[in-house]
């Protein structure tokens, strides 16, 4: 009987044991947490890319008695005065801003500086109705160097690392346009010289490489209005005619697109399963 009761414990022991052993070996380990990165925080980079712009340049006078200009060349100076310019070239400069992300949104602010180099001229000459075969010339030319930008920007995220966003603010520009009128015998010139305060808007993407860089391309549209300044000085020959008032005007537009890298100072990145 001893033997007995002593086999069937060494049974039951050895099905313990085994049965400790396949629990052992089913054992599942906690799954790995992977990092996400975080777009919230304050960034700094720098971009290039290119400009393609115009302006719409203007130069007209008015008919006075007293002025130089009869009546049909009124119409013919004003005529030749409406000029189109083109511009295209290479921009390039820094940017900064601070990022907001809650969920699959993103959205924050941003400014940046830019060598903008939109430059350009047109002219244009005519006869006089009245008086052929003596004609006259109309110049213009218009410039801005530096282009700013202060932006808010709103996106949503295609993945926790591919940012697609919305963008618009001011645009800052120091317009120049210079313009001349001369027929030979009087001249007349003006000049402008403004900060002008516009806006911008476009659209852009912009995709994290890690360790807090990212990769960016982004299109925006400028319009900086238009600028104007009035002239009293033709004079020549037949003397000063300040009855003759010039107006000359210009605006600017341009589209840009540009590509760029970004670093991102945000804090940790989140994890996700």
């Amino acid at each position: 009987m001893k033997r007995v009761s002593l086999a069937i414990s060494l049974i039951l022991f050895g099905t313990m044991a085994a049965s400790a052993a396949d629990l052992a070996a089913h054992y599942t380990k906690a799954p790995v947490m992977a990092p996400s990165y975080n777009w919230t925080g304050f960034y700094v980079g720098g971009n290039v890319g290119g400009q393609w712009g115009s302006s719409n340049s203007n130069t007209s006078t008015v008919f006075d008695p007293f002025g130089y200009f009869a009546d049909t060349s009124v119409t013919a100076v004003n005529a030749v005065g409406a000029q189109h310019i083109n511009s295209s070239s290479v921009t390039g400069g820094l940017t900064a801003g601070y990022n907001w992300q809650v969920n699959n949104a993103v959205f924050g602010f941003q400014g940046d500086i830019n060598y903008f180099g939109f430059k350009g001229s047109a002219t244009g000459s005519a006869v006089y109705p009245c008086c052929a075969p003596v004609g006259f010339t109309v110049n213009s030319s218009v410039s801005a160097d530096w282009l700013a930008t202060i932006r808010g920007r709103i996106g949503v995220l295609a993945t926790p690392n591919w940012l697609i966003y919305a963008t618009g603010g001011a645009a800052i520009a120091d317009v120049k346009g210079d313009f001349t009128f001369t027929d030979g015998f009087m001249t007349e010139s003006g000049a402008i010289r403004d900060t002008r305060v516009g806006w911008t808007a476009g659209v852009g993407g912009e995709y994290a490489v890690g360790n807090g860089w990212s990769l960016k391309a982004e299109y925006l549209y400028v319009d900086l209005g238009r600028a104007s300044m009035r002239s009293t000085n033709l004079g020549g020959v037949f003397g000063p005619f300040p009855a003759s008032v010039f107006t000359h005007s210009a605006d600017l537009k341009s589209n840009i697109v540009r590509v760029g890298v970004n670093y991102n100072f945000g804090g940790p990145a989140v994890a996700r399963y």
